[in-house]
């Protein structure tokens, strides 16, 4: 990966104290100035080591305060737009705030960008949910598929197709060189917040039962944090990315949660039960996507594998737990 085209640069990371933007700003912290702008209310940036870097700049804040975002953007010459309310939990209980940020909080970022002198890149955060309930070997092309108004889980895919949009119509008319990215079931270590691998992980190493929501029989593609930092990376320096959209996943490890369940008791050797309990709100059924337009234009493809990724998922949980 030639991400060695980023050297010296003054890099902006919203949502930077999250589990994708904390583990990102890692890869690029020795030779770059990184600014991390998040309100905070989750914290991953906080359990790395690189917490406190001498190249690091922490401000607290909210993509809602236009003015404070512009000031703390001054001078960046990347944009990683990766802040953004998640989580089917804390869209259920909050759509309000979830359309909110997602949108407005956007526009405020692509806007602030849009008066930088030097704006090489912009990377905007979208979500495999565009594709709606089915998604068989999705193409970037596929069409968005939204569900029926009034169930709260579909209020997170609109409000980040959104941002697609938003993100194309800014290159499209102000020339700014956006490229968007959607992360398909990632997970590892130092995730936070909400996320069925890391719980099946949790559970299994505390020796509590695995709870599934709903039958078990949803279908996903897990991918490693490791490889989408490497998808953002490519996003970041590979100049056919600039006015685009990518599926970033792994179309090689696909299965069912049940099975996703099976296989982390087996790696992990955890003697626990799986539980099934009830579905709090419309799911997923099928998510996997197809990933040639990101092999074929970044040159981008995952290689970690789904019991190598649990492994190392389970070691830093396992030292989390012992501390």
């Amino acid at each position: 990966m030639d991400i060695d085209r980023i050297q010296g640069e003054t890099i902006f990371v919203t949502g930077g104290a999250g589990f994708i933007g904390s583990t990102l700003i890692g890869r690029l912290l020795d030779s770059n100035r990184v600014t991390v702008y998040d309100n905070f209310a989750r914290n991953a940036l906080q359990e790395k080591s690189y917490n406190g870097h001498p190249n690091l700049t922490v401000v607290q804040g909210d993509i809602l305060d236009y003015a404070k975002l512009r000031r703390a953007m001054k001078n960046s010459t990347y944009i990683v737009h990766a802040a953004a309310i998640a989580g089917i939990d804390s869209v259920i209980r909050s759509p309000v705030t979830t359309m909110s940020v997602n949108m407005v909080g956007s526009y405020h970022v692509l806007q602030a960008a849009s008066t930088l002198k030097n704006c090489k890149r912009i990377v905007c955060f979208s979500t495999s949910e565009v594709f709606g309930q089915l998604a068989f070997r999705s193409k970037e092309t596929s069409p968005a598929v939204m569900g029926a108004v009034g169930e709260a889980r579909w209020t997170y895919a609109v409000s980040k197709l959104s941002v697609e949009h938003l993100a194309y119509a800014y290159y499209k008319e102000l020339g700014l060189p956006t490229v968007t990215v959607r992360p398909f079931n990632v997970y590892g270590p130092g995730q936070v917040g909400e996320g069925a691998l890391r719980a099946f992980v949790l559970q299994a190493l505390r020796g509590e039962p695995l709870r599934i929501h709903g039958d078990g029989t949803q279908i996903r593609a897990w991918c490693y944090i490791d490889d989408m930092v490497d998808g953002i990376l490519c996003a970041m320096v590979k100049d056919e990315a600039v006015g685009q959209s990518f599926n970033i996943g792994n179309q090689k490890t696909v299965i069912t949660v049940y099975g996703l369940a099976s296989t982390v008791l087996r790696v992990l050797r955890s003697t626990s039960e799986i539980q099934f309990i009830g579905a709090d709100s419309v799911d997923i059924e099928l998510r996997i996507p197809n990933v040639e337009k990101a092999k074929s234009l970044l040159g981008f493809e995952a290689a970690v594998g789904l019991e190598e990724g649990i492994c190392r998922t389970a070691s830093f949980y396992r030292a989390k737990i012992q501390e």
